[in-house]
């Protein structure tokens, strides 16, 4: 009996051995878990952040670049025996902020309770070198070190857009798992529009810490360590220095510049007014500052050139006569009576031909112009022939790239409008319509929409004689010194090429003795350009005008819009044809005309 109890004891005794040594065997061998968890505490993990891209001028100035900044980061996993007072003095929060922050990063979901989340941000050079040697007194927090956006001009800060904190929206779409909570990313303009290429690629390197928290060297030498790559520089399409001169000709003004080069489509200036200065979007006082800038009642966010939409007023009678003359409906000697009894105009002429009519802006001329074009009496139901008229109307307008976004590498571009059959259905409830319904779209009233980009587009395919680049800000990404593909290719309306020197002879004529000749005249150089002036009830019309130059090998089109400024040979001619001496001559040989417009004489 004893021997079978000691048998069995034994034999238990044996059994838990066994258990253990398999235990240690596989905790020592097999499962490397724990390991990990010892190693941890000595081996730190920090990721490095790549330098963001820099951003050029065409000419090589620097426009964007990158500035120090340092974040504070916490793992909640690795706090302990934390004096939370001489932590709130050291970093200047209360402890109420302090407690605030502890538990949203380590109770909350979206923060990393066992990997580093952004507890105060943006700590500057003197910040970081006056907590540095405190940081070993508490555990689980470390500096990060990163980069924000600096800017050599305070100008272009539409175009340019903005760098901030990624939102939760945005990681949800992430579906490559590239951003994690805390990084930045490009929330507008340039930033956004080329945010992979300006991103660069995160590195990552592993430190040997001892129990104090002080570094003591690498992790095997750096073996695990990966480099950050910086994200590829852009040289724009755009001139800094004729930018910075249209942003100041628009200060006290709401409304837009937009200067191309036709031969390329590359954007030269974009201004948008009012607008801000770009570093006001970065920083410490970011947040305070986008709320300041956002509740701004003239909109400095809102930028004009790409996404406001206006009547194109007279300028847009250049479109009409390209498409008349292509449906045969007038020629160049084709003369019409300016009838006021049907519409009203203004000036002292009477009886013009096409190049006259486009001269004098008359009215009555185009009123009589599209009815031909979308009454060809190809249905003696006048009803069905207008219909039938309109679609072939829309469809040579459309080759202009009017009614859709041109496809700028900006976000956020709007269409404009160019009404169409269907639309007319729509705003009839399908009941009948005719001319006589819809003639203020032939003088570029009622339905017609346009943004200023693509008046710009509009400007350099006359100056081309029929044919358009996509406009682009970006003339090369990286090393390859190219623009993306889609804006090396040339766009043809549907008009043919002889037709636009009829167009162009007549802008010609409207800067040397038309509406345009007291403000848009140059002495050495021949502008082209047409005037506009967009109703605008109940307040004043907005002034629009359209330009390029010189009139043969332009190199340089413009569509300047300048909201409530009355006529547009005044406010926008005036500003256009700075615009182009600057240019074209690298100074303004008129400083009357530079004075009217700082002024605002015109308001």
């Amino acid at each position: 009996m004893n021997d079978s109890r000691k048998n069995v004891i034994q034999l238990i005794v044996i059994v838990v051995a066994i258990i253990f040594l398999i235990k240690l065997f596989s905790i020592q061998v097999l499962d490397d878990k724990y390991a990990q968890a010892a190693t941890s505490n000595i081996i730190h993990r920090i990721v490095e952040y790549p330098y963001r891209g820099l951003i050029y001028d065409r000419n090589g100035k620097l426009i964007v670049y990158n500035t120090p900044q340092y974040d504070l980061t916490i793992t909640p996993k690795e706090v302990a025996k934390l004096d939370t007072l001489q932590f709130c003095e050291l970093f200047n929060i209360t402890p109420e902020e302090f407690k605030s922050k502890y538990e949203k990063m380590s109770k909350t979901k979206g923060f990393s309770y066992v990997k580093p989340n952004i507890f105060i941000k943006q700590l500057s050079n003197t910040d970081l070198a006056r907590v540095e040697d405190y940081l070993v007194d508490f555990p689980g927090f470390d500096i990060q070190a990163r980069t924000t956006r600096a800017y050599a001009y305070p100008v272009m800060a539409n175009a340019l857009g903005y760098v901030s904190e990624i939102n939760q929206r945005q990681l949800d779409r992430d579906t490559l798992n590239y951003y994690r909570q805390g990084d930045y990313i490009g929330q507008s303009g340039i930033e956004a529009y080329y945010e992979k290429q300006l991103r660069g690629k995160r590195g990552v390197k592993f430190k040997i810490r001892n129990v104090r928290g002080i570094e003591k060297g690498d992790f095997e030498g750096g073996k695990y360590d990966t480099l950050a790559i910086p994200g590829e520089n852009l040289i724009t399409t755009v001139d800094i220095d004729l930018q910075r001169y249209g942003e100041k000709l628009m200060e006290g003004k709401a409304g837009s510049i937009v200067a191309i080069e036709p031969a390329t489509g590359e954007i030269l200036s974009i201004v948008s007014g009012p607008s801000y200065d770009p570093k006001q979007l970065t920083g410490k006082n970011y947040s305070e500052n986008f709320a300041s800038i956002s509740a701004d009642t003239m909109k400095p966010l809102f930028n004009r050139p790409l996404m406001a939409q206006y009547r194109p007023g007279s300028i847009f009678k250049i479109v009409q006569a390209m498409v008349a003359l292509e449906e045969g409906v007038v020629n160049r000697h084709t003369r019409i009576a300016c009838n006021r009894g049907i519409i009203g105009c203004h000036g002292p002429h009477s009886y013009e031909d096409l190049v006259g009519a486009i001269k004098h802006s008359c009215n009555p001329y185009f009123y009589t112009v599209m009815k031909r074009v979308v009454n060809q009496e190809l249905s003696q139901d006048t009803y069905e022939d207008t219909r039938i008229g309109l679609a072939k109307w829309h469809k040579h307008i459309e080759s202009f790239g009017l009614g859709a976004p041109l496809g700028i590498d900006l976000p956020n571009e709007k269409s404009g409008m160019v009404p169409s059959v269907s639309y007319y259905d729509r705003a009839y409830n399908n009941r009948p319509w005719k001319y006589s319904n819809i003639y203020s779209i032939a003088i570029g009233e009622g339905e017609n929409l346009v943004v200023p980009l693509q008046m710009a587009n509009f400007a350099a395919t006359v100056a081309n004689r029929g044919y358009y680049y996509i406009p682009h800000l970006v003339r090369s990404v990286g090393e390859t010194g190219q623009p993306l593909p889609k804006y090396a290719k040339k766009h043809y309306t549907s008009v043919s090429p002889e037709h636009f020197e009829i167009a162009v002879e007549a802008m010609a004529k409207v800067v040397e003795s038309g509406t345009g000749q007291y403000r848009a005249q140059l002495r050495d150089i021949v502008v082209c350009g047409k005037t506009g002036t967009v109703q605008n009830d109940p307040l004043p019309d907005h002034s629009v005008f359209i330009a390029f130059a010189p009139k043969d090998n332009p190199k340089i089109a413009v569509s300047v819009y300048v909201e409530d400024a009355g006529q547009g040979a005044r406010a926008a001619a005036s500003i256009a044809s700075l615009m182009i001496e600057k240019y074209l001559l690298g100074e303004t040989k008129r400083p009357h005309i530079e004075e009217y417009v700082k002024k605002g004489e015109f308001l």
